[in-house]
């Protein structure tokens, strides 16, 4: 089997490659155009397989992207490539548009005539799972059940309007077309390559360096935290196993407000660091409120019901587990942070 992986030089797409190579006999293509958050790092030791291959090469641009599906010839895509970032697409939306709605139409239809192109059998087993968030739903109040796969769309920001305008479009290629798609809405992911603008590996590099620790409002929004090696496990199971035309929610069964998750950052912090920027006793005294960002959701969180039950998939790590991992992994690998952040300094 051959999987098209798009977005596979970021965070999540990845942790995919990773997976697939080292827990499948899986060929891989990576396609990515290296965006600041792109790095071809991030794929790791799966980039030395003879199974996996790298195309530098934008969604939006259908030419090439015919070009990719005509030479690999995938049996199945799974598509991570989006620009995610809620404050960038606070900042500049057009740039959020342009990849996850008109990229994903792009890919839609460069994958839809490859498969129509595909003799019976292939066709038969070809898929399209395309990867989303929960963010799409909206936000909750704290005695509301989490969202299920059901919950009407009520997305919020420049950045969950134009992933849930993502899912919208793939759901409507499977009801009109026949296209052969699965869909998964995940809740936030953390864990070893996330870029640095992201909350926990900037709390960690501010932390170090001993700057503020930035935390919006009060800090007491409620996300739902997804180990990315427990996500990715649970997106093969979707790819594989999914029923086509459904949609599984994907999350860590562990709400935490943001301060929390500061807390627990700089709790491992003063465990596993010796030497604390001057004047410090504990990390905790970086800490600092700011102006909350407009339109913040208040509270997400996941029901993961239907994955269970279906696909018998669950978290393996606790917050407690993955967040100490992560924090470990980023001390380990303080070089491969300050090599992305000046990348992406010099793409701006």
């Amino acid at each position: 089997m051959k999987i098209l992986v798009t977005g596979g030089a970021g965070f999540i797409g990845s942790a995919m490659i990773r997976y697939l190579i080292a827990k499948t006999d899986t060929e891989v293509v990576n396609v990515d155009v290296l965006t600041y958050a792109g790095n071809l790092e991030s794929p790791d030791k799966a980039a030395a397989s003879a199974r996996y291959r790298f195309e530098q090469v934008d969604i939006c641009d259908q030419n090439a992207l015919q070009a990719v599906f005509d030479a690999h010839q995938p049996d199945a895509v799974m598509h991570l490539a989006a620009e995610t970032h809620v404050d960038r697409s606070i900042a500049g939306p057009a740039a959020f548009i342009q990849t996850n709605i008109v990229g994903t139409c792009t890919l839609l239809e460069v994958a839809r005539q490859h498969w129509l192109a595909l003799p019976e059998p292939r066709r038969e087993v070809f898929r399209f799972h395309h990867v989303s968030t929960d963010e799409v739903y909206g936000d909750l109040d704290a005695t509301d059940e989490p969202f299920t796969e059901i919950t009407p769309y009520a997305p919020s920001s420049p950045y969950s309007a134009s992933k849930a305008s993502s899912d919208h479009l793939v759901r409507a290629w499977y009801r009109t077309y026949g296209l052969p798609v699965v869909v998964s809405n995940c809740s936030n992911n953390y864990g070893p390559f996330q870029f640095p603008e992201k909350l926990i590996p900037l709390m960690i590099l501010n932390a170090l360096a001993g700057k503020p620790l930035p935390v919006y409002g009060d800090g007491l929004q409620v996300r739902d935290w997804l180990f990315v090696e427990d996500h990715v496990e649970a997106l093969y199971a979707v790819l594989r196993d999914g029923k086509l035309g459904d949609t599984y929610n994907i999350g860590g069964q562990s709400e935490k407000t943001n301060l929390e998750v500061v807390h627990c950052v700089c709790r491992c912090l003063d465990e596993l660091v010796e030497n604390k920027p001057a004047g410090l006793s504990t990390f905790k005294e970086l800490i600092s409120h700011v102006t909350d960002r407009p339109g913040h959701d208040r509270r997400y969180a996941v029901d993961i019901e239907k994955i269970g039950r279906e696909l018998l998939w669950q978290p393996r790590e606790t917050f407690d587990s993955g967040i100490r991992q992560t924090v470990s992994w980023y001390l380990a690998n303080l070089n491969w942070c300050h090599r992305i952040l000046e990348r992406s300094d010099n793409k701006h």
